[in-house]
């Protein structure tokens, strides 16, 4: 008989591999440059721990967890009160260097959730919980990938979320990140590589990239936000995952179905008061040149299937980095041998390590003082 922590990896097991298919600023004094939140809108690669109740020691979805992030959790502890995460995704890195704290907005699975799961064991932390990325998320559909074991809530309904709790609105001392559409990126291409017509990928692609930027422009900007950074897609095709694929269909479509989706985005948000961030130029700059950035390995993944398999009783068996740990000595790493979590790019197929991740906030944090959004010398 399955044991409870089992039970929840089994009912998440089929969401796991789906999940890896997962402004103009103004300059001034310190005062005007003054952040009080950063708020984060997307999908796994901005999930603080939607899907740590998953990973459960105890079983129930209690903590202590031995991962719950995509990407190599680095977690050290495993008690109640020890196992707390250092920064293992960009934006957590982020708002650290702007001095702000970041919490997951929802954690759960089976369609139990728990909002502010922060707040739940320390009050103070109720306004932190601005982290509402999920693994699995599409913009507007919320029958996102794995769903409905997972929540996938969509990024529309992200949002609305978080008016829902702010007066229906923004304010000109929080930074706004989103970053979404990998998830339609995934899904064209697998349904594509089912029979879906090129022509008809591209233009879902299309499709999703001028929904987002009507979701930036209608629901942020005009909720009165003025720091707002939107992330467009990177080329997912020299990623692990893709690597292999013939050369067509690996720069080819993947490069075009990408760019369909940033091309619509840009023009969706044309003359209003957003900066797009250049994801996709900094992940090409990092895989052409990996030493720049202390990186040594951009084509492997740093979690071991085999390990994750192993440590999951057989349930994970894809790799998926939701359940890899790079903890040092601990029982449950899941680290390839040799594979380092900080200079390895890739931590499973399309998810970066926390290097990885390291790489992204150092980029976003340049940007965001390009953009006069805070101080140069932060």
């Amino acid at each position: 008989m399955a044991t409870r922590r089992q039970w929840h990896l089994s009912a998440l097991s089929a969401v796991v591999g789906a999940v890896l298919l997962a402004a103009c600023g103004g300059g001034g004094d310190d005062k005007e440059l003054n952040v009080s939140r950063i708020i984060s809108f997307g999908d796994s690669y901005s999930d603080l721990g939607t899907y740590a109740p998953a990973t459960s020691l105890v079983g129930g979805g209690a903590a202590p967890y031995f991962a719950g992030r995509f990407t190599t959790n680095t977690h050290t502890g495993y008690t109640a009160t020890s196992n707390t995460n250092t920064a293992t995704i960009w934006v957590e890195w982020v708002a650290a260097r702007v001095g702000v704290p970041i919490t997951q907005a929802e954690a759960g699975v089976l369609g139990q959730s728990r909002k502010c799961p922060a707040a739940l064991s320390i009050p103070s932390l109720a306004t932190t919980c601005t982290a509402y990325g999920q693994g699995g998320s599409l913009v507007t559909d919320p029958i996102g990938i794995g769903n409905p074991l997972a929540l996938t809530v969509p990024l529309v309904t992200q949002v609305a979320n978080h008016l829902a709790l702010s007066n229906d609105a923004f304010t000109s001392n929080e930074i706004v990140f989103m970053f979404g559409g990998a998830n339609h990126l995934l899904t064209n291409y697998v349904a594509y590589s089912q029979g879906l017509p090129q022509a008809t990928a591209i233009a879902n692609m299309e499709t999703a990239g001028a929904e987002l930027a009507a979701l930036v422009k209608d629901k942020i900007v005009a909720k009165g936000a003025t720091r707002v950074a939107v992330m467009n897609l990177p080329n997912i095709a020299p990623m692990p995952r893709f690597n292999q694929l013939p050369p067509a269909a690996n720069t080819a479509l993947l490069g075009q179905l990408a760019d369909a989706f940033n091309t619509k985005l840009t023009a969706g948000l044309s003359g209003v008061n957003v900066q797009v961030i250049d994801t996709r130029a900094i992940f090409a700059d990092v895989l052409a040149n990996p030493s720049k950035y202390g990186i040594t390995n951009v084509t492997d993944a740093a979690c071991d299937p085999v390990k994750i398999a192993a440590v999951t009783g057989g349930q994970i068996t894809d790799g998926s980095s939701l359940f890899c740990n790079a903890a040092a000595g601990q029982p449950f790493n899941t680290m390839k041998a040799g594979a380092s979590a900080t200079t390895w790019f890739f931590a499973d197929g399309v998810h970066p390590s926390t290097g990885g991740h390291k790489v992204i906030a150092n980029y976003v944090i340049t940007k965001i003082k390009d953009f006069g959004w805070v101080p140069p010398n932060l």
